[in-house]
């Protein structure tokens, strides 16, 4: 059996080819696809969700131990048996419209994946239709959004009325962050939560989800 610790290493040095070798090798030696992902690759991101949080590690390195983590999980995923798969809470994600920025939520959604969501993202310029639109379609429990520029910021608060006219916004737990973006912001237009990082968004989001299981 492959010493999956080997895997989550490579993942956490951003080592892309030796993530794909040792999760097509712990597969071929029988390790279960559901094992591999819960013992190697989910760890590995939560170890450098943590080291970004705590300054050991910085955005391009985070970005490509995520590369690393996509990597191992483009082998893993379609090899899961219908009793592992997993059922991820989907979180849709994008740029608010008017904003073409997207380093940030970029590294969010790949964090995001990391720790387990489905992620579907919208890109930049997402106008607050698309937003409602990607909700509905995906069933999505979380929905992220991310602003670069003030001049954008008042879409936040229009894609939530979108939501709740078209009777969505129970359904969803709504984020939001970007440089602009503050706490008092969050609260005013009546989001659910605010990241102030890309980890920290994350951790957010794991918090918001456990709620909704909670009920």
């Amino acid at each position: 059996m492959t010493d999956l610790r080997t895997i989550s290493a490579a993942v956490i040095a951003g080592d892309l080819e030796a993530v794909k070798t040792g999760v097509q090798q712990a597969v071929d030696d029988g390790d279960a696809p559901g094992e591999v992902l819960d013992q190697a690759l989910l760890p590995a991101m939560d170890v450098v969700g943590e080291r970004m949080k705590s300054g050991e590690m910085f955005i391009p390195e985070v970005l490509i131990s995520a590369r690393a983590m996509q990597g191992g999980l483009d082998i893993i995923l379609p090899l899961l048996s219908e009793g592992e798969t997993r059922s991820f809470a989907t979180v849709v994600i994008g740029t608010v419209e008017g904003d073409l920025h997207d380093i940030g939520k970029n590294l969010v959604g790949m964090l995001l994946q990391g720790a387990g969501f489905k992620v579907i993202d919208m890109g930049t310029n997402v106008s607050a239709e698309a937003f409602v639109r990607a909700v509905k379609e995906n069933k999505a429990q979380l929905l992220g959004m991310s602003a670069l520029l003030t001049t954008t910021m008042p879409k936040m608060p229009e894609t939530i009325d979108a939501l709740t006219e078209a009777g969505l916004r129970d359904q969803v737990k709504i984020m939001a962050g970007g440089a602009p973006v503050s706490q008092d912001f969050v609260d005013k237009i009546g989001a659910d939560a605010y990241g102030a990082s890309a980890a920290e968004a994350v951790e957010k989001a794991k918090e918001l989800m456990a709620k909704l299981m909670a009920r």
